[in-house]
């Protein structure tokens, strides 16, 4: 029994010692580990002391926790079971025994009990009994509102050949949701719960984490000649005569994520105080320059749009060829982006990677959103401001490729996946991620989000948008909000800055692209310039037949306008002149056909649709712009998505390596 006080003691301790940074969260799950690589056998032993907070008006009796590792424990899980792991990720997986599992041993609480006996596996999403990436873990004693319950803990994991995310290959070592995780219990006003109730899903292929802020101390053991990177910052590295620990600490986050392997090449920079530390083999040390600008322009950026980054670190990890299925993720103060050496760097897959995967550091790792149940809050909030940083380095008709006379920017770039889907009306962005079919995932998730807040800012205008954004990050950092927190800010910020415009708020555009699958498509079908005829007849009196020529405006002139698809914006139209002259109207949308009749001294020559281009999220643009007696502005819309459509192979090479 004393033992276990001396234990609760030096952990309360330590915490309180990492914890002199000024509290930015309501670190509820704090996590002491000490874990130890074994490469010869391909296992992980941890020894992990828990601090986990009771935050509700609940007493709780157990706690859930995620056992991620068992997705890939065999065949019958949900994860494989939803058949989103490649053949060639998992075709020698019986030949080298490259399945995985994970497993507590030893259970405790601060009082000595030994939960063991009692824990299990549970299956909240689906009754998958095969199924243990969930275990529950009854307490000894319900756990009163607002205090804390220390467990410790011993487990034990064997580590997969590489997996999504995750895993092994050669000397190469990616740990991504890999140790024993507690979900997130609910109080009642909490996103969307009613009473306390816990959160915690099975691992699916679609949709990754949702954890509460903590703080974390790591002590990581790997053989001698392994470099780490880490989540966090490096406290103190200590080495006996085969093993190197390296103990890192970082305050305020959702999870911890590492790597290591005996090939890292390591190179720091600076952006002001935050130190950016890029890993990578020594074939790849030549895309240094590129990671290091990218990162500080990123740095900058959300520090002048969103917000201040708050942690002293943030790591890039380009990982090798043999490793590439761990690229392209985004993790507490640690993102991995992938590159190639074939492809030519005006090719911009590079800088994409690393500018979405460093935008989650906001995104849902500050605000904490939960992907798995609103993927569109995180992905498409980040590929949003993806294509924001994007045109802003690069510019924004080349922002995503310059290479060979082609040019591609980021916009056009994601209409083209998006509109070259077959998902553009398959599904809202309500859904839960495992539950998006036939492939509607990430277009819906990423591309149209982007493409609907796109849409957003051109309706209400640049300012506003990034006053919606600001307040919104302001007010939800280091909290978990739902949708309704978004829109709340939404209409907040327009009912106060574009109230005339839209005295009602904008729910009636999120039924639509939130929460509908409506398909926006405006077109220009013809234009007529009608010369007025001089008036005949009886006119003035009624003594003899007169004629009198039109005075001012002898044309009447028609612009004939059809709404396409089901969705219903308001449209501007720009009509052009012979003399030169351009006028801007405006239709409401709502009728599936409009007649612009203008009285004129001039003949129309054309007229365009949203010449500000405010609304990406209208699929055809080629439609959108008419002449009678020029080149069709047309042509150059056709040339851009030609452009993006080369884009869209060159992005497929990636997914095919």
């Amino acid at each position: 029994m004393k033992l276990y006080w001396f234990l609760f003691f030096c952990f309360c301790v330590s915490q309180n010692l990492i914890a002199q940074d000024p509290v930015l969260s309501p670190r509820i799950a704090n996590y002491k580990m000490h874990i130890e690589l074994d490469a010869d056998t391909k296992k992980l032993s941890g020894h992990t002391i828990l601090r986990w907070k009771n935050t509700s008006n609940n007493p709780i009796e157990y706690l859930l926790f995620h056992l991620y590792y068992n997705a890939f424990k065999n065949s019958e899980s949900t994860f494989f079971k939803e058949g989103s792991i490649p053949e060639f990720l998992s075709s020698d997986i019986d030949e080298v025994c490259g399945w995985s599992w994970s497993e507590i041993t030893s259970i405790k609480d601060q009082e000595g009990n030994d939960l063991t006996p009692n824990i299990h596996h549970v299956q909240p999403d689906d009754q998958n009994t095969e199924d243990q990436t969930v275990l529950k873990v009854p307490l000894a004693y319900s756990l009163a509102p607002g205090e804390e319950i220390v467990l410790e803990f011993d487990w034990e994991a064997k580590i997969p050949k590489t997996m999504p995310r995750t895993g092994y290959n050669k000397e190469y070592y990616f740990f991504a949701q890999w140790f024993p995780k507690v979900g997130v219990y609910e109080p009642a006003g909490m996103r969307y719960s009613t009473e306390g109730q816990w959160n915690c899903h099975q691992y699916h292929a679609n949709g990754e984490y949702y954890a509460d802020f903590g703080n974390y101390d790591v002590s990581l053991r790997v053989p001698k000649g392994y470099t780490v990177a880490s989540t966090g910052s490096l406290k103190e590295k200590t080495e006996d005569s085969n093993t190197e620990t390296w103990r890192f600490t970082q305050n305020d986050v959702i999870d911890f994520t590492w790597s290591t392997s005996p090939h890292f090449v390591e190179t720091t920079e600076w952006y002001k105080d935050v130190a950016i530390k890029f890993y990578t083999y020594p074939y790849k040390t030549d895309y240094t320059k590129r990671y290091m600008e990218i990162m500080k322009f990123c740095l900058q950026y959300m520090e002048e749009h969103v917000g201040p980054y708050p942690y002293k670190t943030i790591s890039v990890i380009d990982p090798p060829v043999h490793g590439l299925f761990t690229g392209g993720m985004e993790y507490p103060t640690i993102i991995s982006s992938l590159s190639l050496k074939f492809f030519p760097e005006g090719v911009k897959t590079l800088e994409t990677l690393a500018a979405h995967e460093f935008i989650h550091q906001y995104f849902m790792q500050m605000v904490a959103t939960h992907e798995m149940e609103e993927a569109w809050m995180d992905e498409g909030i980040t590929t949003y401001y993806e294509g924001k940083i994007l045109n802003a380095f690069f510019g924004e008709k080349c922002s995503t490729i310059d290479q060979f006379g082609i040019t591609v920017g980021n916009k056009e770039w994601n209409r083209t996946e998006f509109f070259n889907s077959s998902a553009i009306d398959l599904a809202p962005n309500t859904l839960k991620s495992y539950e998006y079919t036939n492939g509607s995932y990430g277009p819906t998730a990423y591309n149209k989000t982007a493409i609907w807040l796109e849409t957003l800012e051109g309706l209400v205008g640049a300012e506003s948008m990034a006053e919606i954004m600001r307040t919104y990050f302001d007010r939800w950092k280091f909290k978990h909000p739902c949708r309704t927190d978004f829109l709340d800010v939404v209409d907040e910020i327009v009912l106060s800055n574009n109230k005339e415009q839209f005295p009602n708020g904008m729910q009636w555009y999120f039924d639509q692209v939130l929460f509908g699958t409506a398909v926006c498509d405006y077109s220009i079908e013809h234009i007529e310039n009608e010369i007025l005829e001089p008036k005949r007849g009886f006119l003035n009196t009624l003594d003899n037949c007169t004629e009198e020529e039109q005075e001012g405006s002898p044309f009447i002139c028609s612009i004939f306008i059809r709404r396409l698809g089901d969705m219903k914006l308001p449209v501007e139209i720009e009509v052009s002149y012979e003399d030169g002259v351009k006028e801007l109207y405006t239709w409401d949308g709502q009728n599936k056909s409009h007649e612009l009749k203008i009285h004129s001294s001039q003949k129309i020559i054309s007229a365009t649709l949203d010449p500000e281009f405010k609304l990406p999220i209208d699929k055809n643009l080629i439609n959108n712009s008419l002449s009678i007696s020029s080149k069709s502005k047309a042509t150059s819309t056709f040339l851009s998505e030609i452009r993006s459509g080369f884009q869209h192979v060159l992005e497929g090479i990636v997914s095919i390596i």
